[in-house]
């Protein structure tokens, strides 16, 4: 994921997955929704591990689309949060109910940071977090929307 493996991936949501991330799994643009290709099954598998993991903050970052952050970029997000969108920075979680519906659980920032996060976020400067953040985060460039 993202710059050098380790970053965040954001861009287009189909409201439930990014979208960046179908087209990275299915290794070439998508057109519409990313339910009706081929590789739509792995798509969802890919990405609901990537969503289960401790290791992967999933939050509305860019531009208010799902964003998944792994824990290495965490510290930098915590040191820079008063310079990034507000609310982007809360925890989305998909919870299956009982019933079988999707409930989305959102966790505000900072209430989701672990201590060991927010005290490697008070190591680093404002400015270097900014340029980690800028480093590894992977934004959408213009016209690569699937």
């Amino acid at each position: 994921m993202g710059s050098a493996g380790r970053g965040a991936k954001a861009g287009a949501d189909d409201g439930t997955r990014s979208a960046r991330v179908a087209v990275a799994i299915a290794q070439e643009p998508i057109r519409g929704s990313w339910w009706s290709h081929p590789k739509s099954h792995e798509i969802f598998h890919i990405t609901q591990a990537v969503r289960d993991s401790t290791d992967v903050l999933v939050c509305r970052l860019v531009d208010s689309k799902i964003t998944f952050v792994h824990r290495r970029l965490w510290p930098a997000l915590v040191r820079a949060a008063a310079e990034l969108p507000a609310g982007g920075l809360a925890q989305v979680k998909e919870i299956h109910a009982e019933s079988g519906r999707h409930v989305v659980r959102v966790t505000p920032f900072p209430k989701w940071v672990p201590r060991e996060v927010r005290s490697a976020a008070r190591r680093l400067t404002k400015e270097r977090a900014l340029l980690e953040i800028v480093r590894r985060i992977e934004l959408p460039t213009r016209g690569s929307h699937p």
